[in-house]
């Protein structure tokens, strides 16, 4: 993973729930196998061999990661799936016409449990 989009798991990765402590452990693991298009900011992942497992997760991880812009405006949101037990895609959700070529700044993101 790049450091961007590893601050980002890590930022949502940050907040206790079901299976967090073993998603976090994950994140030394992880590697990006495909974007999901063209300059898309969405990525797959892909767990490398010795990376603990996390028991029933699986979905979307329940944390609320809003993209606000300068001006405080929603334009966006950062869904991190699991699949299996395991980190499976970042995705950048945006609000507008032209789609995110990279992941926002931290700053522009906004955790809610």
């Amino acid at each position: 993973m790049s450091p961007r989009e590893r601050a980002v798991v890590e930022l949502i990765l940050v907040n206790d729930f079901a299976g967090s402590p073993e998603l976090r452990a994950q994140v030394d693991f992880v590697q990006v196998i495909a974007t999901w298009g063209l300059d898309s900011a969405s990525v797959d992942l892909l767990m490398q061999e010795g990376a603990p497992w996390s028991p029933g997760t699986s979905g979307v991880i329940p944390v609320d990661a809003t993209v606000l812009d300068d001006s405080g405006s929603l334009v966006g949101e950062i869904l991190l799936w699991a699949s299996n037990g395991y980190l499976s895609a970042i995705e950048y959700a945006w609000y507008g016409d032209e789609p995110p070529r990279s992941l926002p700044a931290m700053e522009m993101i906004t955790i809610e449990m």
